[in-house]
């Protein structure tokens, strides 16, 4: 028998990294400070008029050619090694698989994040993700540098990926597809799972939660600040400290999220098998 899916999706800077992926190596690779970077990123765009995620993806090749970096794919991926997680993500993924299977019910993981697929591959999750959305450059065959950005994902372009994942449409330069009427989906709505940490992730938070599946805000210790709002507006289902732990409130919600596909199968409503 077919099992149901339940798919969980993804932010990941400050949601399973403690911060942007690029404060940990490759901005103290350039010598600055990332509130330096950032500041930097942020007054480009603004005197340009340049969308911030094009900005940071620009100022990324800028400033590594000023410090005579060469931004190859292979160094980005070394920067990934030294990003950190909150609590518990490393073996996160197991834990919730194997939940997952005790319950009949297939769990998958996708990225949906605006921050660098390059130095994502280089982090020590980068294998558990079964589709990784994300920014991505072209680099050139000769050279091995960055000749311009390949695949932006800004905000409001992540809820795209929510079809995607449902419909089972991965190839992200498949608009056909994605935009194709369709009877039966591979995981529905219901069995999605959106987890993100604040303002960036409204768009496909919203998405999640209005069309019968869960969303899920996360804060850092002593932040709750955060995605108070996002709670008090009603944007999201559930919003937890990031303690991805065993036996964490997190967890708990997430297999309690499990158990009621599953139920829903049992019952015979459920929809998204493999």
């Amino acid at each position: 028998m077919k099992k149901p899916i339940v798919a969980l999706l993804y932010d990941f800077d400050s949601t399973l990294a403690r911060s942007d992926m690029q404060n940990f190596g490759f901005i103290p690779a350039l010598g600055m400070t990332p509130a330096e970077f950032w500041k930097e990123t942020t007054d480009f765009s603004q005197k340009h008029g340049i969308e911030r995620t094009l900005s940071y993806l620009f100022m990324m090749k800028k400033k590594c050619e000023e410090k005579g970096i060469p931004m190859t794919r292979e160094w980005l991926g070394d920067m990934g090694k030294e990003v950190e997680f909150f609590p518990g993500v490393l073996t996160w993924f197991d834990r919730i698989n194997a939940f997952g299977q005790e319950n009949g019910i297939k769990v998958e993981h996708y990225l949906v994040s605006s921050g660098n697929a390059e130095i994502v591959a280089g982090t020590k999750i980068a294998g558990q993700f079964k589709e990784i959305y994300a920014c991505e450059f072209l680099f050139d065959p000769m050279t091995g540098l960055p000749l311009w950005p390949k695949q932006v994902v800004n905000f409001t372009q992540k809820t795209q990926y929510f079809f995607r994942i449902s419909k089972g449409v991965y190839d992200a330069n498949d608009d056909v597809g994605v935009n194709e009427k369709t009877l039966e989906r591979r995981i529905p709505y219901s069995n999605i799972i959106y987890i993100g940490d604040g303002m960036t992730d409204i768009p496909a938070m919203i998405l999640a939660k209005n069309n019968g599946g869960k969303s899920i805000a996360v804060y850092p210790q002593g932040r709750e600040d955060k995605v108070a709002s996002l709670v008090h507006d009603g944007r999201v289902n559930y919003a937890f400290l990031a303690d991805y732990t065993k036996g964490s409130r997190m967890e708990k919600a997430v297999q309690l999220i499990i158990q009621g596909v599953a139920i829903a199968e049992r019952l015979g409503t459920g929809e998204g098998r493999i």
